[in-house]
């Protein structure tokens, strides 16, 4: 039987691996002979004789033989390349049983050469051996109830390749590759580290890239002026060139980049807070200030406050001890950190003052309950705090060495250089200059036709044309140009003739009214309930517009 498998073709030798097994384990030979007597005339079965070696053991073999490890090992290799079968992965292969397949040259080697065993195998026999070798392998599966034609049931194909000459493939380690899933990583900014060469080192981008990308960014800051502590995430591709990266300016906002194909989309990362509300409550004992930090109040709170309540109550004049106040707060909590804090309402119960405000949600400013604003259209002052005021309006002041009428058309307020000079109104810049005897200036023309001027200044913080709003810093005060000592000159003009600034008549504050009264008063029903609840600490409250719903 071997000597058949040494005749045949090499692409045809897997084909009759089973019939090798039989040769070498089952004696599938002496079968084989049978079936050729069976083909001669007047001969019986117990007459002929069987050439088979000495230890060849007797029978004819059984379908339901226990299958040793070499038999396993060639099934798996012959339902490998089945066509007739599903593929079966190669890792399903165990190499360490496919060794043993080197017993087919060394069963050739030792077959006789005597002129029997060279005969020729007719069709039938050959045809015969292959079906059995396929059935004793288990290619066919002979419980399935469907119909099959066995002679289908193996494939005559030339493969083309010599399987049986060289096997090393079979030592290769047989694994399924999965597919390249970026991670994202972290970095953490080092002293002295820049993101040009650490880019170019560790994100795999050329000095073209780099630049390229810090082009396209809104504000490329975020990467040229980091400081040590600072961290980002990225991604890299399989290549190891960076696919994505995430950098926060703060909790808040940060940048995406994100690649396509030879460049960066950038997109801009704005993260929402969950709104969380929480009431203080307290009472004065000393200054507002300190008695207001002592209820928990951040001192950006007591700040916003403060100035606040000073458009209304003189704290040295009206506040007494005892004088009671609630204050309510929103912030954005993100990430367990409460960021952007912001006064909602206050109500201050004072001996001398009773006063409530809350903010409007349209255009941000704190209005009583009936819809009056405690900010007047026009301040009085073009700057925060007390200053002296070092000369007044004169128009017909006199020189001290001429002697001649030289008037003074603004009032001056002795101040230290580089204190804040604010907007009184809402406006637009007409002019920013400098002066021989006016030093730096400024002049703004005001909605309501008015304008301003402001001289001696040390630095103009707007330029002409630019929009300003009430309470807006437009400059620091100096002591430039003709001066005897730091100080702010400030003009006010009305119909282009200038006026006392501390008398004149300015507009008064602004007032709701109409529909956005009514939709100012019912935003702030709900925070006037929390107000007068007197429950301190976190609060929703929505809940107490579900209340006022319901009632």
């Amino acid at each position: 039987m071997l000597r058949i498998l040494h005749s045949l073709p090499r692409t045809h030798k897997l084909l009759l691996l089973p019939v090798a097994t039989m040769v070498t384990v089952l004696g599938a030979q002496k079968l084989i002979t049978t079936y050729q007597d069976l083909n001669r005339p007047h001969t019986s079965l117990e007459s002929v004789l069987v050439p088979l070696p000495s230890d060849s053991a007797p029978g004819v073999p059984s379908l339901r033989q226990e299958r040793t490890p070499v038999a396993e090992a060639i099934d798996r290799a012959s339902r490998a390349i089945d066509a007739t079968r599903d593929h079966i992965p190669l890792s399903d292969l165990a190499t360490t049983e496919l060794v043993y397949l080197d017993m087919i040259t060394s069963a050739e080697a030792s077959m006789a050469t005597d002129a029997e065993s060279e005969a020729q195998l007719d069709d039938g026999a050959l045809h015969m051996a292959v079906v059995l070798g396929t059935l004793t392998s288990g290619m066919l599966n002979i419980d399935d109830p469907t119909p099959v034609d066995i002679a289908e049931a193996t494939s005559y194909e030339d493969y083309g390749i010599d399987l049986f000459d060289d096997i090393s493939f079979l030592e290769l380690e047989l694994a399924v590759d999965e597919p390249f899933v970026p991670k994202w990583k972290t970095h953490l900014v080092e002293s002295g580290e820049t993101f040009a060469l650490l880019a170019q080192n560790e994100l795999g981008l050329g000095y073209s890239e780099v630049v390229a990308l810090l082009e396209d960014l809104p504000d490329p800051r975020i990467f040229t002026h980091w400081q040590a502590g600072h961290s980002f995430d990225y991604q890299l591709d399989e290549d190891g060139r960076l696919l994505s990266l995430r950098m926060m300016k703060n909790v808040r906002d940060g940048v995406l980049l994100e690649r396509e194909e030879e460049h960066f989309a950038v997109t801009t990362i704005e993260r929402q807070g969950e709104a969380v509300q929480r009431l203080y409550a307290g009472s004065i004992s000393g200054s507002f200030a300190r008695s207001a930090q002592a209820t928990g109040l951040t001192s950006s709170n007591v700040t916003e406050l403060t100035r606040l309540l000073e458009k209304k109550l003189d704290f040295r004049r009206d506040s007494r001890r005892g004088d009671r106040f609630q204050v309510l707060v929103e912030s954005d909590m993100i990430d367990g950190r409460t960021l952007d804090s912001r006064v909602l309402a206050v109500h201050y119960d004072g001996e001398r003052m009773d006063l409530t405000l809350v903010r409007n949600a349209s255009d941000n400013n704190f209005y009583t309950p009936e819809g009056s604003s405690l900010d007047p259209a026009f301040a009085r002052y073009p700057f925060e705090g007390n200053y002296r005021l070092s000369s007044g309006f004169n128009p017909r002041r006199k020189h001290p060495v001429t002697g001649r009428i030289s008037p003074h058309n603004g009032t001056d307020f002795a101040m230290p250089v580089g204190t804040p000079i604010v907007a009184p109104a809402n406006g637009r810049v007409e002019r920013v200059g400098n002066h021989h005897a006016a030093g730096r200036y400024i002049e703004v023309r005001h909605d309501n036709g008015y304008r301003t001027r402001y001289l001696h200044l040390s630095r103009p913080l707007v330029s002409q044309g630019e929009r300003v709003e009430m309470g807006e810093r437009i400059a620091l005060s100096g002591n430039t140009g003709r001066s005897t000592g730091p100080h702010l000159h400030y003009e006010v003009i009305v119909n282009n003739t200038p006026v006392n600034a501390m008398t004149v008549d300015l507009p008064e504050n602004t007032s709701l009214s109409g529909d956005t009264l009514i939709a100012f008063q019912r935003h702030a029903e709900p925070m006037l309930a929390a107000l007068n609840s007197g429950e301190t600490g976190t609060i929703n409250v929505a809940n107490y517009r579900r209340q006022q719903s319901d009632d």
